[in-house]
């Protein structure tokens, strides 16, 4: 299959990998977007959508913190797929009957297909629905998140934190750049690596990103700034991921997340912070990356481990400053619907 940028790779499941072993993410996504001005053809307008998505994935997690942060639950409802899909599609086996309540579909592909017949590029979480023409509008997760701190602020809860300030957003966008492609990528490019040489060029630039990460939060609480930003939702997304899945599952194994002192304690920071932790279904990832990822686990077997109860130890981070809401609050308990199931979060 030829990518966008022209070079030849081979597709599994959604995943490329090129000749030279290479793992290459596809990253055509549905670029519309939902703004105050309504310029797409799809104005911010409280309760007209759905957003879709799997609390296994960490690009789904990210919309996931980022609203409940903002307190769009009310005007953003949510639709929780199922940890695990099968080549077509995420399913909502979740829910009573396999469909989504509202949407009326058993496959988030038929919202994709709704809006573009014969769809070929991959069916990905999260997603933004269109309820009244069942039809999607985007899947574009980068910019999702972005838009929720800048386009819905009329329906932001009192309180609500600036995950993407303007004065610190040059800062911000550059962190995100180099985190993407060397540590919420660049696990996926040690898992996928199609060959050995890949896969050690993958995973010394995954560590090496890793280390410049500790250094930079040795002496400071958050990574831009003194409050959370939307840096830090992005990196903590890989993080809350590291030791259940990628250290074993994908190969990154140098350390575990928990042998990384500072990274630890600051993505146990995170973890205690209202939004973050209370939005983690370990059983759901687990799932997902050991049962869907049969290529690299043929016998679909999930590990029971790692214990998860010292997420829950002293990360001492309070001690370098900072606000983690800046001039804002704590988000309330989430919604009763929407709380993680107990046994799957060491919160519960």
């Amino acid at each position: 299959m030829a990518e966008s940028n022209g070079t030849t790779a081979t597709q599994s499941g959604g995943k490329y990998v090129e000749p030279g072993g290479e793992f290459t993410r596809d990253q055509r996504y549905i670029a519309t977007r939902i703004t105050v001005d309504g310029r797409d053809g799809y104005p911010v307008e409280p309760g007209r959508y759905r957003l879709v998505v799997s609390r296994a994935c960490p690009w789904a997690n990210r919309m996931i913190i980022v609203r409940r942060l903002l307190g769009l639950e009310e005007a953003l409802p949510m639709a929780v797929a199922g940890p695990t899909h099968d080549a077509r599609s995420w399913t909502f086996d979740l829910d009573p009957g396999g469909r989504d309540p509202v949407l009326g579909i058993e496959r988030l592909a038929d919202a994709f297909f709704a809006r573009y017949p014969g769809y070929d590029r991959g069916i990905t979480v999260p997603a933004i629905v269109d309820v009244p023409t069942g039809q999607v509008v985007t899947n574009d997760y980068a910019q999702m998140t972005l838009d929720l701190s800048s386009e819905w602020t009329a329906h932001h809860r009192e309180g609500a934190p600036q995950l993407y300030p303007e004065h610190l957003r040059a800062e911000i966008d550059e962190v995100n750049k180099v985190v993407f492609a060397d540590v919420n990528n660049g696990v996926y490019r040690c898992g996928f690596a199609g060959s050995q040489e890949a896969y050690d060029k993958a995973y010394r630039r995954l560590f090496d990103r890793l280390d410049w990460l500790s250094d930079r939060l040795a002496d400071q609480r958050y990574l831009v700034g003194d409050t959370i930003t939307e840096a830090d939702v992005r990196l903590f997304t890989t993080l809350v991921r590291f030791d259940p899945v990628y250290h074993g599952h994908f190969k990154c194994n140098r350390q575990k997340l928990s042998e990384m002192p500072v990274l630890w304690a600051y993505a146990r920071d995170l973890f205690t912070t209202p939004g973050f932790g209370d939005t983690i279904d370990f059983d759901h990832i687990k799932r997902h990356y050991y049962e869907v990822h049969r290529d690299i686990n043929p016998t679909g077997v999930v590990p029971l481990g790692p214990d998860l109860v010292n997420w829950l130890s002293p990360h001492g981070r309070e001690a370098l400053g900072g606000r983690p809401f800046g001039d804002g609050t704590p988000p309330p308990p989430p919604l009763p619907a929407e709380q993680v199931p107990p046994e799957h979060t060491p919160i519960g």
